[in-house]
């Protein structure tokens, strides 16, 4: 069982902003800006593109959604997308609001977010979805 599903189980805490029967959508813990999402399937699939072609369409179709969300509650030009899959097999998309290219910048994190900041994105982005 990866991080992801014991997130999707319930067992370790997360700043939840959308899920459905198949996907989930939460606060990346390490946010390279704030804001930063992280879309996966509830089904473990070490490899985005190991998904069936309906699982990776239906995904897409929900990161969609949830980047509109993003968009609609933060100050920023764009939504950017990334699929990097290296650190935990698990499936998933990053999505990062951006106001220019520098803020996808996976090398510069933001240090300690506070729980209260990422409580009141979270809320923001999911109101908003």
């Amino acid at each position: 069982m990866t991080i992801f599903s014991k997130i999707i189980a319930g067992e370790i805490p997360c700043y939840k902003v959308a899920e459905n029967d198949k996907f989930f959508a939460f606060l990346d813990i390490n946010p390279v800006n704030w804001g930063h999402t992280l879309v996966i399937p509830k089904r473990e699939e070490d490899y985005i593109f190991d998904l069936t072609d309906e699982e990776l369409g239906e995904m897409m179709v929900f990161a969609k959604k949830v980047a509109g969300g993003i968009k609609k509650a933060l100050p920023c030009r764009k939504v950017g997308m990334a699929v990097l899959g290296l650190e935990v097999p698990h499936a998933h998309i990053h999505l990062v609001p951006l106001k220019n290219e520098g803020d996808m910048d996976f090398k510069h994190k933001i240090e300690n977010p506070s729980p209260e900041k990422m409580t009141e994105i979270a809320e923001k982005i999911a109101a908003n979805i």
